[in-house]
This record gives C-alpha cells, structure tokens and sequence, in this order.
C-alpha cells in the first residue's frame, strides 16, 4: 500500500520567476496538504549531502551549484498515495516531454531548471522530509 506523505521542492528557478504562488496553488488543487514548509538556501555542504546518492554521476557538481544558486522551498506534503499522485501532477523530468498541465509543462525551462523536485518512493520521501525538517 502507497504512502501518504511525500516531499517537494521549489527550485531556483521557479522561486527566482516568481512561480512558487501558483505551484503551491496547483498542489493543494489537487488535494494534497501542506504539513511542513521551509525557505532554505543551500550551500555546497547541504547539497552534497541531499544529493549524495548521486556523488558518482557526472551531474552531480552541476546540480549542487544549481541547487545553491538561490532560495528553495521544501515541503513536506501528504494526500492518500502521495508519491505516485504528486509524480504525475509535476510531470516529466523533462519539460518537453511532460504532460499538458502539468508543473514542470507550465513552469519548467528546461532537463536541468524543472522548477520542482517530488520524491520517487515512499522510503526516499521519509528520508528526505527528515532531512528538512528534523535537523
């Protein structure tokens, strides 16, 4: 059985555009409730820590200087099947192949700025709202 919790962050980019308003706005549309929400800027040490499990891939440096580039939203949120039920309203990784309406159709520039990150499983979902929002 799904879980009912699942974590998200507004990126740099959609927070420096301005986006984060109708983001939210578009989550809680679709049933999902807001339990936790933080402004956050990273620095390199906090996103080589998120992002560890992705140290050995050749994007890794990228994504933390883009993660550090600006102010992000986290948020814990939670809605009966919360995973697979957020992963389809942000839509594809990539914008371009992303489903009319979705976040990352309306609001994303491109593979890399996809304004939102939604967790991928259950488990990764806990461990990331735990690191957010127990330190």
């Amino acid at each position: 059985m799904s879980g009912n919790k699942t974590f998200t962050i507004i990126k740099p980019d959609a927070f420096r555009a301005s986006y984060t308003g109708p983001i939210i706005e578009i989550i809680e549309h679709a049933g999902f409730s807001i339990k936790n929400m933080r402004l956050v800027e990273m620095d390199n040490k906090m996103a080589s820590r998120f992002y560890s499990v992705h140290k050995e891939r050749p994007f890794f440096s990228r994504l933390c200087k883009y993660m550090c580039s600006g102010p992000i939203i986290v948020i814990e949120l939670e809605k009966e099947n919360a995973v697979s039920d957020f992963r389809k309203l942000i839509g594809s990784t990539n914008p371009e192949e992303a489903e009319e309406g979705t976040i990352r159709k309306k609001y994303a520039s491109s593979i890399e700025a996809n304004a939102i990150h939604g967790s991928d499983s259950d488990e990764n979902a806990q461990i990331e709202i735990d690191f957010f929002f127990k330190n």
